[in-house]
């Protein structure tokens, strides 16, 4: 779909007016003209050479955003926080930020690779469980992980949200039993640091180094970059292909 067509709040969200539910409100309060007619459903699809107003403001949407970040200990993954602690939003410029979210989410206490993107469907089709996108992390537990423990990580521990299944889990390193590289395709909530916790350990550090097999190589922590135009071809290829792979054979 072209940039100029679509759902009018989303046409309004794109252009960094506000977010889809504040283009709701405005479109609610008639402040929102297509064409010069006040226009009251949000739902109204803007057609090609449409001119959209907000306010008496004439408005266009901006191409999406792909982002890379290299998240930083002690920041929350939401676009505000009611106990006003930073955000990885407050990251990046203010004039990127409008239609921005976080790509899942990592614990306010996790580090490494976080992808933003204002791409809705991209971006929910990589959280989707179902498009099996790689993500790997690096733990390092206060105590020893014995053998044994990381075969339970493969076969699967019982959370109190279900079965949780480590793609892959090994030691990184025979003499340091406490630095662990597990892999996952699922997205659940502080789901390495609760699977280690229900073997008895105590997580010290945990960082994502890779998401989509995107990595933060020459981000710094705390800073980003914008993805480059074959990495996002690639992240499409990657939900292109696990989409395909998903449909029933014909026949």
């Amino acid at each position: 779909m072209a940039l100029e067509e679509g759902r009018l709040n989303r046409y309004i969200a794109r252009a960094g007016v506000c977010s889809r539910r504040g283009a709701d409100a405005l479109i609610d309060q008639g402040m929102v003209k297509v064409n010069g007619q006040v226009v009251h459903a949000y739902w109204h699809q803007v057609q090609r050479g449409d001119a959209v107003e907000v306010n008496g403001r004439l408005v266009s949407p901006r191409p999406f955003e792909y982002v890379l970040l290299n998240k930083p200990k002690d920041t929350i993954t939401t676009a505000r926080d009611t106990h006003a602690r930073p955000t990885v939003l407050e990251l990046l410029p203010e004039r990127m930020r409008a239609g921005l979210f976080t790509v899942g989410r990592l614990d306010r206490n996790t580090v490494g690779v976080l992808l933003l993107t204002s791409d809705g469907e991209l971006g929910h089709c990589l959280m989707h469980p179902s498009y099996r996108v790689p993500k790997r992390y690096i733990v390092r537990t206060r105590n020893p992980v014995q053998a044994h423990e990381i075969a339970q990580m493969r076969a699967g521990i019982m959370l109190e949200d279900g079965l949780a299944q480590a793609d892959m889990a090994v030691l990184l390193h025979q003499g340091d039993l406490r630095q662990v590289g597990v892999e996952l395709h699922e997205g659940r909530y502080r789901q390495v640091r609760r699977m280690l916790e229900a073997l008895g350990h105590q997580v010290a550090h945990l960082e994502r180094v890779s998401y989509a097999n995107l990595t933060a190589r020459g981000v710094r922590r705390g800073k980003w970059r914008r993805l480059e135009s074959h990495e996002i071809r690639r992240l499409k290829q990657l939900v292109g292909k696990r989409k395909h792979n998903a449909l029933p054979n014909a026949g």
